[in-house]
């Protein structure tokens, strides 16, 4: 199956999906393909092998995945990757139901741990109405209140009050981006802050909960242009709990996201990341969003393109997982 991109009519369609369905096992040069498919190709790709085979690619990825580490079919000579197959699932399902499942992963970490991170970047990169999707898909899928269950997240963490926050600005926020309010937060978040020996928690969970991303984003332009310095350097400075510590990472996942996601991507291919998913689940996030403004960070930030870092890296395994992030690389 060729790379270059296709007019997606109904003949073009069914012959593709014919290609998937008797090349199955040999997915490297489906994950490069569907690297370069935008989000309408691969849902009209994914309808279409429904309809002619009646099982849904995503799940049926999902399901090589879970076979992949079996030995039998190891033994058997069939070259599935797991990691291509679950980047792969996750690739080809609507970003909502993408994020429904992360975030499920991140409330019930493999490792016994709350991935505060991944949930914090999809409540920080989506809109509103992206987020009543991601609830409505959470609640088909798993059967329970997404709110819910980040309110009773065990053991509490600062996090947690941050998240509930960022839920209820999704439900009350105004859609006008407006100045005067930017710069009054950012004052407000002075005072409470550099201006006082106080607790700042209070104050920022008000505003958290009250202002759209875009808001946040402008309230945080106005600090640094008000006081000479970004409200990440403040949190560095004070004495740091973790309440300060998940704010550094939310205020830099809202106000320069390409950086945070640039050095959440080095660390993943330097093997320094504790977080294992947070390669894939960035680069399958991401690659329709700023990937072209990671890519330009990460060159700035480490001195090397995104995709030769990928490339270079003895922490990834050298065959098609590589090569599809590779290819995500240059999606647009």
């Amino acid at each position: 199956m060729g790379t270059k991109m296709l007019n997606m009519s109904a003949l073009n369609l069914e012959s593709e999906c014919k290609e998937i369905h008797d090349s199955w096992g040999q997915l490297n040069q489906l994950g490069l393909a569907l690297a370069s498919r935008t989000r309408l190709e691969r849902q009209q790709i994914r309808e279409t092998y429904k309809a002619i085979y009646g099982e849904d690619l995503a799940n049926r990825l999902q399901k090589a995945d879970q076979m992949a580490d079996n030995r039998k079919q190891a033994a058997a000579g069939v070259g599935v990757s797991p990691k291509l197959c679950a980047a792969l699932s996750m690739w080809m399902i609507e970003q909502h139901e993408r994020d429904a499942i992360m975030i499920q992963e991140a409330l019930d970490d493999q490792q016994g741990d709350t991935n505060y991170s991944a949930l914090v970047e999809i409540f920080v990169g989506r809109k509103s109405s992206q987020i009543l999707l991601i609830k409505q898909a959470y609640q088909r899928r798993f059967r329970r209140q997404l709110d819910q269950d980040i309110i009773h997240i065990e053991p509490p963490h600062p996090y947690q009050k941050i998240l509930v926050a960022l839920v209820a600005s999704h439900k009350a926020h105004q859609a006008d981006i407006s100045q005067h309010i930017a710069q009054s937060d950012a004052r407000r978040l002075y005072e409470t802050g550099e201006g006082s020996s106080g607790p700042i928690e209070a104050v920022v969970l008000e505003i958290l909960s009250k202002r759209s991303i875009p808001q946040l984003k402008l309230t945080f332009s106005c600090y640094k242009h008000i006081y000479g310095h970004e409200y990440t350097e403040y949190l560095k400075t004070r004495n740091s709990g973790e309440f300060e510590n998940a704010m550094k990472t939310v205020v830099q996942c809202i106000y320069r996201p390409a950086t945070y996601f640039a050095t959440i991507l080095y660390a993943s291919i330097k093997g320094s990341m504790t977080d294992k998913g947070a390669l894939a689940r960035v680069m399958v996030n991401r690659a329709e969003v700023d990937m072209d403004e990671i890519r330009r960070e990460f060159k700035r930030q480490h001195g090397i393109e995104l995709r030769d870092a990928l490339c270079d890296s003895d922490k990834i395994p050298f065959g098609d997982y590589r090569d599809f992030l590779v290819a995500l690389t240059a999606s647009k």
